[in-house]
């Protein structure tokens, strides 16, 4: 395999795996700041540290005469529309409901791609995208056996954050043809600084609390969560995100996030101590299985 198809694949492993372990941090975080909190000073640290390796030239951002409009779009999908329509449906859903929601991105992005950017599909594809998308929904029927939360107004916002998803990629894969994957995340990461902090300092103004804004960062734990999502989960994953976007079809690149599931799963089992159980162990298989398959054949039909 050379070098351009490799380095796509290791650059979405990577940063599902990241992305996978921002749930523990996240946990982690969430014991000490809210919701809005977490998000709005992750995003922030991000921003501020993309503007740092910017003015020192560590890495190359140049956006003199382009025209950042397309990148605003995407940005505003995703992170900024994806995490307050997640927030609102994790809060009203239970978790098993809203990992079968999540999990749909990969299909929702396959459509659309197909859609919008006329990508063929062959039907091995589709398979193997079930099969990866049937392994996350068997992990989160069975960790979740219990009834569900019915409430119908926290699917549709489930659905929201996917349908962002979506729209997101499809705007990513139109911004890598005259973005740089740099240059790309730096306007995303201000996008979201922007927008997140709006939403925090109006909250802080209506229970005047806007004195002890940064108070709940003062903490251990909110410096390892932070430092943690702010740079790993939001900095390096999010260049890897459009980086890979950038190389491969949107669908072999969706189909990764699946893997986040699996790793998740093994950082509660081996650091949080919590339970292993078959169809974990099934259901891992049956996504790793599923995102070779997808990434397999669509390479396969570029050489045909």
């Amino acid at each position: 395999m050379s070098r351009e198809k490799y380095m796509p694949i290791l650059a979405a492993i990577t940063y599902s795996v990241i992305f996978g372990l921002s749930f523990m941090f996240s946990k982690i975080g969430l014991e000490v700041m809210t919701p809005m909190e977490l998000i709005a000073y992750r995003f922030l640290l991000g921003a501020l540290v993309m503007t740092i390796f910017k003015v020192f030239k560590i890495v190359d951002i140049n956006l003199e005469g382009k025209d950042i409009k397309i990148v605003i779009f995407s940005s505003v999908f995703q992170p900024v529309l994806y995490f307050i329509f997640e927030i609102l449906g994790v809060n009203m859903t239970t978790t098993s409901e809203a990992g079968l929601m999540i999990s749909l991105i990969p299909v929702v992005v396959a459509i659309f791609s197909v859609i919008f950017l006329k990508e063929e599909l062959v039907k091995r594809q589709w398979i193997f995208i079930g099969l990866s998308v049937f392994g996350v929904i068997l992990i989160n029927i069975m960790r979740g056996r219990t009834a569900g939360s019915g409430n119908y107004l926290g699917i549709i916002f489930l659905f929201l954050a996917v349908l962002s998803a979506g729209f997101y990629n499809i705007g990513a894969k139109k911004s890598s043809v005259y973005f740089t994957p740099v240059e790309m995340t730096y306007i995303m990461m201000w996008v979201a600084a922007i927008s997140f902090n709006t939403i925090l300092i109006g909250i802080n103004l209506k229970h005047g609390t806007m004195n002890s804004y940064f108070s709940s960062i003062l903490n251990m734990k909110s410096i390892v969560a932070l430092l943690y999502l702010g740079i790993l989960s939001s900095i390096v994953a999010f260049f890897l995100v459009n980086y890979s976007i950038s190389r491969m079809s949107l669908t072999q690149s969706a189909v990764f996030g699946n893997i986040s599931t699996i790793v998740s799963i093994m950082a509660g089992v081996l650091v949080l101590k919590e339970d292993f159980f078959w169809y974990d162990f099934v259901g891992a298989v049956m996504i790793i299985v599923g995102v070779w398959g997808t990434v397999y054949f669509g390479w396969k039909k570029a050489i045909e």
